[in-house]
């Protein structure tokens, strides 16, 4: 294995939790609602994860628990949002913050104890081929489950009705309501799968990217793939670039650190935080100008008010 393929390898690997949790957020941002607890969901996600796999024995049952917790949560960021009409932001920065808790007392008991992996799906014969065989061919299913998520949320929003309604209750919500659509259900099953996704993201991170247990151990994850979806302009496909950038300069600043090159070691682990607060702060600047973002992101929505 070259230098070259093993870093390759690594980024994908760094990338998939990235992208898994950003298309589910883009989702919902494009329903009109912005969740910022995509962090408390990631890290509930991991906690269930992984204890529900040790419990068991079954990875599989893991996943599943992992995708229940960041539903379960999202469910409370629904209530809060779209029942009683509470502030978007502060409702999803209480969610953080509540996750990370919750997440350590879920996991405590499960500290330092490790989990077999989850395997890689070999493709007979092409997983053979010199560099493109591993790259392409033998790579754990969650990392084609996230590709299969950006063609398939692309194809939803882009190519059918659903997808152009959900489309409109997060550009003009009142109109779409006149119209007769369940702004407030549609939202809903928006918010439904964003969990679903921070948890399967979530689950990734303890079962397969580090197989074990550790508090905060999504790192600020969360946030960069807020950062990923403002970054792609709410479009999927550009959601899997940007996702693939941000995983390839966390891996980058850690082989890095690896060369000894004369850098701070603490300076080059903020640089992939730096670099998002960056993006963030110009994609703020240029939406001055004109923006991509649903024009009814963040408002809430009372029907019949």
């Amino acid at each position: 294995m070259t230098l070259f393929e093993a870093i390759l390898l690594t980024v994908i690997t760094a990338s998939t939790p990235l992208l898994v949790a950003a298309i589910g957020e883009l989702v919902v941002e494009r329903s009109g609602v912005l969740n910022l607890g995509v962090e408390g969901m990631m890290i509930m996600g991991a906690a269930s994860g992984i204890a529900v796999a040790i419990l068991t024995g079954s990875s599989a049952l893991g996943v599943l628990a992992a995708i229940g917790a960041g539903m379960l949560l999202s469910c409370l960021f629904a209530l809060l949002t779209l029942g009683l009409a509470a502030n978007q932001v502060a409702a999803g920065l209480s969610l953080t913050i509540f996750g990370l808790g919750l997440s350590g007392v879920v996991g405590a008991p499960f500290v330092g104890m490790q989990r077999e992996g989850i395997g890689k799906i070999e493709i007979p014969f092409l997983s053979e081929i010199p560099f493109l065989g591993p790259v392409l061919f033998r790579q754990d299913p969650f990392v084609y489950a996230s590709i299969a998520l950006v063609a398939g949320v692309a194809w939803f929003l882009w190519r059918t009705k659903a997808g152009l309604v959900l489309r409109a209750c997060g550009e003009n919500p009142v109109s779409a309501h006149a119209l007769g659509y369940p702004v407030l259900r549609i939202r809903l099953f928006a918010i439904l799968f964003g969990g679903a996704c921070a948890g399967l993201a979530g689950a990734y991170l303890s079962l397969v990217y580090t197989p074990f247990w550790t508090s905060g151990m999504t790192a600020g994850r969360g946030w960069i793939a807020l950062a990923i979806v403002v970054f792609a302009s709410w479009l999927p496909w550009r959601a899997m670039v940007g996702a693939y950038l941000f995983g390839g300069l966390t891996i980058l600043q850690l082989h890095a650190q690896g060369a000894g090159i004369g850098v701070p070691s603490q300076l080059l682990a903020a640089m992939p935080y730096l670099i998002t607060v960056v993006v963030l702060a110009l994609i703020m600047g240029l939406r001055r100008r004109g923006s991509a973002a649903p024009q009814a992101l963040g408002a809430p929505f009372v029907a019949d008010r």
